[in-house]
């Protein structure tokens, strides 16, 4: 079983790093987002070839790394010499795909929090929900055993397998239910995973939805609020924590 309660982490990630500016899931992204005062980021995970994960969004490469084919056809350390940076602007030329293990150790030793969304390549869905939860669980060991539960990373995932997954490998470390919309068997899809927290789409909830969602105990967390005056209309509603691409519009204290 997860431990109890509900939203215990900061309000506002930087979403996948850096947001609008810098390349998304990459160091320089993270860097960015620090630089700007963000102690707290939202990225994706999934695995190479050789089963090691890293942090990348897409299943395929062309749009933010250079090159063709699947994440799936390379190993690991073939990816991290891939350019995932200039897609964005010149002089991010040559920053590569980062290796979990490396990028949530430079979250760690930098104090900043961690949403670890595992993004499976379709049929990846239990090999990729147990590697990132195997990872999350070592690293964080010693907070897991001291109740510091504040500090350990939150695992998020559309894919109800892949928490099934990392509830199996590393039931201590808690988990979210990724939804872009609320189904109306949300509640029990959320506890099938004993998940703490529900992500959902902002554009679809409702200050209803807000309000049942809180009552049957869940953190509840939006994506992707880039927009102030909708952020906190959010918040109004019961909104806990979102994540935003604008963080030079919505900084990390903001209310």
């Amino acid at each position: 079983m997860n431990p109890p309660g509900a939203w215990r982490y900061p309000r506002v990630l930087a979403h996948r790093g850096g947001g609008t500016l810098a390349p998304e899931n990459t160091m320089a992204g993270l860097v960015e987002g620090m630089r700007r005062g963000f102690r707290a980021i939202e990225y994706d995970v999934m695995l190479a070839r050789d089963g090691v994960p890293v942090v990348m969004h897409d299943p395929f490469l062309g749009r933010t790394v250079a090159g063709s084919g699947n994440v799936f056809d390379y190993d690991a350390l073939e990816l991290a010499a891939m350019d995932a940076g200039g897609w964005f602007a010149r002089r991010y030329d040559g920053e590569p795909v980062p290796l979990l293990v490396e990028f949530a150790q430079f979250c760690k030793a930098h104090g900043v929090w961690q949403n670890m969304e595992i993004k499976p390549a379709p049929g990846y869905e239990i090999e990729t929900g147990g590697a990132v939860a195997r990872i999350a669980a070592g690293m964080f060991g010693d907070e897991i055993a001291a109740g510091q539960w504040a500090a350990v990373p939150l695992l998020s995932s559309f894919s109800e397998l892949a928490l099934e997954s990392a509830r199996e490998v590393a039931p201590l470390v808690p988990r979210a239910l990724l939804m872009s919309e609320l189904p109306p068997d949300w509640e029990r899809r959320a506890h099938a995973v004993d998940a703490v927290a529900i992500h959902v789409n902002h554009r679809h909830l409702t200050p209803e939805l807000a309000q049942a969602v809180r009552a049957a105990g869940f953190g509840l967390f939006c994506y992707t609020v880039d927009e102030p005056a909708r952020a906190r209309e959010l918040l109004r509603w019961g909104v806990e924590a979102f994540c935003t691409d604008r963080i030079d519009l919505i900084g990390p204290d903001f209310s």
